[in-house]
């Protein structure tokens, strides 16, 4: 049985020699269903391997935060430079058209609010709903080291296997506490636990120390948070690092949706993500399109 006994951090990550794929696009996918490689095929590009996730979730414990004051508004416009939309179900229902055909990866935990303890959250969606509105994966928050640490983990094992019984895959969401360590180390952690309780997919954060490292050590794709909102440039040389290292793309809410042009700005990192522009010319993109209004 495993302890605590003389644990060393890893060391030898093989960076050097990719993960064999095994036939599929994806890392870690060739052993799922159709019904997951379908969905998996449609969150990411095939041909580029990545993809640019539009997240606009976060009124589920932020309300309405800036640049999510009206979904209509603020975010259908962007809807169709996007590869996947992140949201509740709440939004999808309310404000999202049914004519609109992206991909829709749900936020199904939920049960906190930015006035209580973050990590105490419950499943919020069903699994027979999801299916209901068809869509592409289910995501929910992981805290590692964080208070509900339990509790969390065993919400994203519970949608993993009720979505693996209808072949809709999971995201699991790394969630950071305000005192832990944004390090390599950490999220090493965080996205090779969500791998080995069978996330399909990890989200997590770019760090600039290690990066590759936290990659090679989740044999599953991992994209990145686009965080706290960041110069323009500065969000396009992040996304790049990340995909540069190994990222398999962003998944994008405030730099994209309180950018002063939107709409440039997420052409600009998806053209970073799948056509790897560097930061330099992507933000000369994102200039020219925002001049042309």
């Amino acid at each position: 049985m495993a302890d605590l006994d003389d644990i060393k951090d890893g060391k030898d990550f093989g960076l050097n020699t990719p993960q064999d794929k095994q036939g599929f696009f994806l890392k870690g996918g060739a052993n799922y269903d159709w019904g997951i490689k379908n969905r998996m095929s449609r969150i990411f590009n095939p041909i580029s391997g990545r993809t640019v996730m539009l997240a606009f979730d976060h009124g589920y414990f932020q309300g309405p935060t800036k640049g999510l004051e009206r979904i209509d508004l603020n975010i259908l416009p962007l809807a169709a430079h996007a590869d996947v939309l992140m949201c509740t179900r709440g939004i999808l229902r309310s404000v999202i058209p049914p004519t609109v055909t992206k991909p829709i990866v749900m936020r199904a935990s939920g049960g906190n609010s930015i006035l209580s303890e973050l990590s105490n959250e419950t499943i919020a969606v069903d699994i027979d709903d999801a299916v209901r509105m068809g869509v592409c994966a289910m995501a929910a928050q992981v805290y590692i080291g964080a208070e509900f640490e339990h509790k969390s983990i065993s919400n994203v094992i519970k949608l993993i296997d009720s979505g693996m019984k209808v072949g809709i895959p999971t995201l699991a969401v790394t969630g950071v506490g305000k005192d832990m360590a944004r390090d390599a180390r950490y999220f090493g952690l965080a996205t090779r636990i969500a791998a080995e309780i069978g996330s399909h997919y990890v989200k997590s954060y770019f760090i600039e120390e290690g990066f590759e490292k936290v990659v090679a050590g989740c044999p599953v794709p991992i994209v990145i948070a686009g965080g706290k909102k960041l110069p323009e440039l500065e969000a396009l040389e992040m996304a790049f690092k990340a995909v540069d290292q190994g990222a398999a793309g962003v998944d994008m809410g405030r730099n994209i949706f309180q950018s002063d042009a939107p709409v440039a700005m997420i052409k600009a990192v998806s053209s970073v993500v799948h056509e790897l522009t560097t930061p330099d010319k992507a933000y000369q993109m994102f200039n020219d399109l925002k001049s042309e209004g």
